[in-house]
C-alpha cells in the first residue's frame, strides 16, 4: 500500500483555451502537461473558469466541445431575443472508446471521447446551441428550459431519443441562474460514463455573495463498472433481480489508489499555502449517496443546484445523486499532501459499494514521496450527521437573492414512495421488483408526452395520477410484504398554470425504508420541511420554514421520513418526477407533470424545433 501510495501523482486531462483564426470561436484541448494541468486545478496561473472567460471575451461568441444525451440538470433559461445574448455554440460527437480501470479495459459511450465529459462553461445571459450529433449504438436524447421541454432531455418525456448517426440542437438561454450544474444521459443506464460539469459565471461585474476565491475546479463523483453496464443491467432485468453494485466510486473518472491499478488513476489539485478555493462538487453516481471530505481541512458551503445558500462550515458534506453542491477551501494546514474522499450513506439494509474512492489535495512543492491522511469521514450509516447537514441548507435569502417562498398554497399532494414485486414467470424467483408513487409503477410510453401534449395525441397518457394514495396505511410502521396491489400504468398529474404546489413525499416500509432523491426538471422548489415517520397533516405544517428554507432540484426523502416541497408553476410544458437513484426510477419510481398553458402570449409551450427526433 505504502509503495502505491507515494508512487501515484499522475497527470491528468486538463482543458486549456486557446483562440482560433476563426473569430469568435473558442476550442478545448486536451493536456497531458502536468503543470499546465495544476494551473488549471487551483495552482496558480491558469485562472479561474470566470477569468478564462473574460481572458477570452474577444471569442466570447464560441464554440466548444461537449456532450450528449443531455439532460441539462437545474437549466432554467428564459426566453429572449438572440439579439440579447453572446451565442455560445457547442459540438457534442457520442462516441465510444476503450478506457482502462482498476485493470480491467472496455469501450464505453462518452462525449467526444472523454470520461468524464467536458465542462461547459458560460455566462449567465448567454445563449446555448448544442449540436449532439449521436455516433454510438445507442439512442440519444436531450435538454430543458423555461417554456421549452423539448430541450429537457428525457427520453420518451419530452423528446424521442436520437438515432444512431442522427443529429439534434438544444438551444436556450441562460438566464436568472448562476453557479453549478451537470448534464448526463437520461436514457437507460448511460450516465455512468455519460456525465459532465456546467459551470454558470455571475454576469460581468456580479460579485459572489461570499468571498472571491483565489481559483476554482470541479469535482465530479461517480461509479465505475468493470463489465459493460447495459449488459448486466438487461441480464438482471431479465432474472428479476437487481443489478451488482458498482466496482468502485470516482473523482473525476478516477478511483484513486485504493484500489488496484489506479495510481495514474488519481485525480491532484495543486494550492498554494493560505489561497482559498472553490470546489463545484457533483453527485453523478448512479445509485448511492456520498460523504466527501478532505483530511484536515473544513469545507464551507456556499451554494446548492445553483443557488446561494446562507455558508456554513462542515468537515463533511453530504451530496445525493443528482445534487450539486459549491464550497470553501482554505488552504490554510501543514504544507503536504491530503486525501480528499468520497464513500456511500446508506441507512437501510441495502447493499451498496462501499469502498472509498480517493483523490489528492497536494500543496505546491511537497514531494509526491510524502504518504497522504485520510479524513474522518462519517459512518457509512449516520443517519443523524445526515439529518444535521440537511438542516443546516438555508438560502441566502437576501435583497438581490430573495427565496420567495409560496405561502400560499393552491393544490396540496401527498405521494407515498414504495416498492412491490409482481409475477415474473420467467425471472429467477417468479417475480421481478417495482418502484411506485401512491402505489402507481409508471410506464414509459413509446411517443413523447410533451409531443402528446402539445399536438393532443390521445391515448398515449392519463391525467388522472391521484394526488394521494387510495388505501392509506402505516406507512412506515412494521415492515409490509404483502402486496397492495401494484399497477402501472403512464398517469400523469395536470397542474394549473401559476398555481401554488406543496408536494409531501412519504417513505414508507413496503419491502423496506430507503431514502430517495427526488428530481423534479423544469422546475426549482423548496424544501419547507421533512422528518422522520410518518407525516402529520395536522402537526408537521406548523414546523415548517417558510422564511429561507433551501431552493433546489434535487432533495433527499430520508430513510423512513417525508420531506414537503413548494413551488410555482409557473412554467407550461410536460415535467419528469423521478428518483435520481437509477435502479428505482427503473423499477418505475417516476411520474410526470403536466403544467397547462398559461393565458398570455409568453405563457405556453413554444412550438417543437424542426429537427425534433422522431419516434
Amino acid at each position: 500500500m505504502a509503495t502505491k501510495l507515494v508512487e501515484m501523482l499522475g497527470s491528468r486531462q486538463a482543458v486549456r483555451f486557446s483562440t482560433t483564426v476563426t473569430q469568435f470561436q473558442l476550442k478545448i484541448r486536451l493536456e497531458r502537461d502536468t503543470e499546465k494541468q495544476r494551473e488549471l486545478s487551483g495552482g496558480g496561473g491558469g485562472g479561474s473558469p470566470i477569468e478564462r472567460i473574460e481572458m477570452a471575451s474577444s471569442c466570447l461568441r464560441n464554440r466548444f466541445l461537449c456532450a450528449f444525451v443531455f439532460v441539462f440538470c437545474g437549466f432554467l433559461g428564459l426566453i429572449t431575443s438572440p439579439a440579447e445574448a453572446a451565442i455560445k455554440k457547442y459540438q457534442f460527437d457520442v462516441q465510444v472508446k476503450n478506457v482502462s480501470r482498476l485493470c480491467h479495459a472496455k469501450p464505453i459511450v462518452t462525449v467526444n471521447g472523454r470520461f468524464p465529459g467536458p465542462t461547459i462553461y458560460v455566462r449567465e445571459g448567454d445563449r446555448l446551441q448544442i449540436n449532439v450529433t449521436n455516433h454510438a449504438q445507442y439512442n440519444m436524447h436531450g435538454l430543458k428550459q423555461y417554456r421549452n421541454g423539448w430541450a429537457d432531455g428525457p427520453a420518451y418525456v419530452t423528446q424521442c431519443p436520437i438515432q444512431t448517426g442522427s443529429s439534434y440542437t438544444y438551444g436556450f438561454n441562460v438566464t436568472g441562474q448562476r453557479g453549478t450544474l451537470w448534464w448526463h444521459a437520461h436514457i437507460l443506464w448511460l450516465r455512468a460514463t455519460v456525465y459532465g460539469a456546467i459551470v454558470i459565471v455571475p454576469k460581468q461585474g456580479t460579485p459572489f455573495p461570499f468571498p472571491q476565491p483565489y481559483r476554482e475546479t470541479e469535482i465530479i463523483l461517480g461509479e465505475w463498472w468493470n463489465v459493460d453496464v447495459e449488459t448486466f443491467v438487461n441480464k438482471a432485468n431479465s432474472l428479476g433481480l437487481p443489478p451488482n453494485s458498482s466496482d468502485a466510486h470516482t473523482i473525476n473518472g478516477k478511483p484513486g489508489p485504493l484500489f488496484p491499478c489506479s495510481e495514474k488513476h488519481t485525480f491532484t489539485m495543486v494550492v498554494e499555502q493560505g489561497k482559498t478555493y472553490l470546489l463545484r462538487i457533483i453527485n453523478a453516481a448512479l445509485n448511492d449517496e456520498l460523504f466527501f471530505g478532505i483530511a484536515g481541512h473544513n469545507l464551507t458551503v456556499v451554494e446548492v443546484d445553483a443557488v446561494y445558500t446562507k455558508p456554513f462550515t462542515t468537515q463533511a458534506i453530504l451530496i445525493a445523486p443528482g445534487q450539486t453542491t459549491n464550497v470553501l477551501v482554505k488552504a490554510n494546514q501543514a504544507s503536504g499532501r491530503y486525501f480528499m474522499a468520497a464513500r456511500p450513506f446508506m441507512d437501510a439494509p441495502v447493499p451498496v459499494d462501499n469502498k472509498i474512492a480517493t483523490g489528492i489535495l497536494q500543496y505546491r512543492g511537497i514531494p509526491n514521496t510524502v504518504l497522504p491522511s485520510l479524513p474522518q469521514l462519517p459512518n457509512p450509516n449516520d443517519t443523524s450527521f445526515a439529518l444535521r447537514y440537511n438542516n443546516n441548507l438555508r438560502s441566502l435569502n437576501a435583497p438581490n437573492f430573495p427565496a420567495n417562498v409560496p405561502l400560499k398554497v393552491d393544490r396540496k399532494l401527498f405521494y407515498t414512495i414504495g416498492f412491490g414485486k409482481e409475477s415474473c414467470p420467467s425471472c429467477f424467483n417468479g417475480t421481478r421488483f417495482v418502484a411506485s408513487l401512491n402505489n402507481i409503477s409508471f410506464e414509459m410510453p413509446q411517443v413523447g408526452l410533451l409531443q402528446a401534449h402539445y399536438f393532443n395525441l390521445k391515448g398515449v397518457f392519463k391525467t388522472d395520477f391521484p394526488d394521494r394514495p387510495s388505501t392509506p396505511f402505516n406507512y412506515t410502521g412494521a415492515p409490509l410484504t404483502s402486496s397492495l396491489g401494484t399497477s402501472t400504468g403512464t398517469r400523469l398529474s395536470k397542474i394549473a398554470f401559476n398555481s401554488t404546489v406543496e408536494l409531501v413525499l412519504q417513505d414508507t416500509n413496503l419491502l423496506t425504508v430507503e431514502s430517495h432523491p427526488f428530481h423534479l426538471h423544469g422546475y426549482n422548489f423548496f424544501v419547507v420541511g421533512t422528518g422522520i415517520g410518518n407525516f402529520d397533516p395536522a402537526k408537521d405544517p406548523a414546523k415548517y420554514n417558510l422564511v429561507d428554507p433551501v431552493e433546489r432540484n434535487t432533495v433527499g426523502v430520508p430513510t423512513g421520513g417525508w420531506t414537503a416541497i413548494r413551488f410555482r408553476a409557473d412554467n407550461p410544458g410536460v415535467w419528469f418526477m423521478h428518483c435520481h437513484l437509477e435502479l428505482h426510477t427503473g423499477w418505475g419510481l417516476k411520474t410526470a407533470f403536466v403544467v397547462e398553458d398559461g393565458p398570455g402570449s409568453d405563457q405556453s409551450v413554444l412550438p417543437p424545433p424542426k429537427d425534433l427526433p422522431p419516434c
